[in-house]
């Protein structure tokens, strides 16, 4: 898994560049570091809030963005451009078949270079788009006061960098063990994000995360297997940078595009949009999957999709559950007790409109609630059933719970009574 500078951070960071200065930036990535180790060290497993719609929204959204993000390369270009990049695709294409010890993207990336540079082609290249370093980073410590009011302002915002970092990294392992059958240590990985953006800030870095991108480029398409491949992936960039930034500068624009559409390819799930697989697949599942698309390629803010496609299958979720509940009314005529058996989870959803099950005015004077097929998960139950006494009480007729288990009957016990206006 490969981890530098994104997108997602930096749309969090930018702020407090514009209205504080660089050095608040600083104080906010080494104040993120130290909240991912924190979150890291309590355990918290942002994973498992995640459904697999959204992780498929979030893989289709991130191929739709890295191939757009290709368009400004491919517009008001010269035409030699587009061959070029047809013939970085059909050398990804085919050399696979043949062999698969030098990485594709490698040899496609060179024989285009090589070929520009012999030929004389003008067309753009990576020296184009900026002054590459001529230096390493030196340590760096932000000049910002030890106050509160600093605290204040930085806050929010390392906040927001520790939990978009560790959401796309762990959402990036969560792929990479996919594709690789493995299973990393989602924890460690937190840890050593947090490690690692403390450090960075020292250095003048801006924090970082996974970079979804270049990890489907080293794992699918250069087929890296350990972390060997990040290693040397950070250490042949310092060679690339420091070195042979010369050579780097020639490389043309054209093999790097081919080498992202080829990624934003392999990316997509296209297995998700197979009309046999829509057809399967629940509505909701599908509606999360498209929310989590169309938000995150609006905005060009992975963590925004993502988080709006939970939200979306929380929702849909709750809708969905909430229709489980059943009340069964029987009446003992002989006896003058009417029988109630409830049925299904019972939470804030799926007890809204738990008082309407009943037949107040009609019922005999015993009224006996089974509840053993059931489950109390929360205070709005309790608040309904306390409800649905109290009508009862107002027209001298008892009540009598069966079937509680423990934590249900607790959490009754503890609250019934508790949660009107008055208290």
């Amino acid at each position: 898994m490969i981890t530098a500078a994104t997108g997602a951070i930096a749309l969090v960071v930018a702020p407090v560049v514009r209205d504080h200065g660089v050095d608040y930036l600083i104080a906010t990535v080494l104040l993120g570091g130290l909240i991912q180790i924190v979150l890291a060290a309590l355990g918290v497993k942002l994973m498992r809030f995640i459904p697999r719609s959204v992780m498929v929204g979030f893989v289709n959204a991130l191929a739709i963005l890295i191939f757009t993000s290709q368009f400004p390369q491919l517009i008001g270009v010269p035409w030699l451009v587009y061959p070029l990049v047809a013939i970085g695709l059909l050398i990804m294409y085919l050399m696979p078949l043949w062999t698969k010890v030098v990485p594709a993207p490698l040899v496609a990336i060179v024989l285009l270079t090589i070929a520009v540079v012999a030929l004389a082609i003008n067309v753009p290249n990576v020296g184009d788009q900026g002054e590459l370093p001529q230096s390493l980073p030196e340590l760096f410590f932000p000049a910002v006061p030890f106050t509160l009011e600093t605290l204040g302002i930085i806050a929010p915002y390392a906040l927001g960098v520790s939990v978009v970092g560790l959401l796309e990294s762990l959402m990036t392992a969560k792929l990479v063990d996919d594709i690789t059958d493995t299973h990393s240590r989602k924890t460690r990985e937190a840890f050593g994000q947090g490690g690692a953006n403390i450090l960075s800030g020292l250095f003048g870095g801006m924090g970082g995360c996974a970079m979804i991108g270049q990890t489907m480029i080293n794992v699918k398409a250069s087929g890296a297997r350990t972390r060997i491949s990040t290693f040397l992936a950070g250490v042949f960039l310092l060679i690339l940078v420091l070195v042979l930034g010369d050579i780097v500068a020639i490389i043309p624009m054209a093999a790097l595009v081919a080498v992202m559409i080829v990624v934003s390819v392999a990316t997509f799930d296209w297995h998700s949009i197979r009309p046999g697989t829509l057809k399967r697949m629940p509505k909701s599942e599908t509606a999360v999957m498209l929310i989590t698309v169309v938000a995150t390629v609006w905005t060009h803010n992975l963590a925004i999709g993502v988080i709006l496609g939970v939200i979306a299958a929380m929702l849909m979720f709750a809708r969905r559950v909430a229709h489980f509940v059943t009340v069964t009314r029987t009446v003992d005529d002989e006896r003058a007790v009417a029988r109630y058996t409830v049925e299904g989870e019972l939470f804030f959803a799926s007890s809204n409109d738990l008082t309407t099950q009943f037949e107040y005015t009609h019922d005999p004077d015993r009224i006996v609630i089974d509840m053993t097929r059931s489950h109390i998960w929360d205070a709005s139950t309790v608040a309904a059933l306390d409800a649905v006494i109290t009508k009862y009480d107002h027209l001298g007729k008892s009540v009598v719970f069966e079937g509680l288990n423990d934590t249900a009957a607790a959490l009754q016990a503890r609250l019934t009574g508790n949660l009107g206006a008055g208290h």
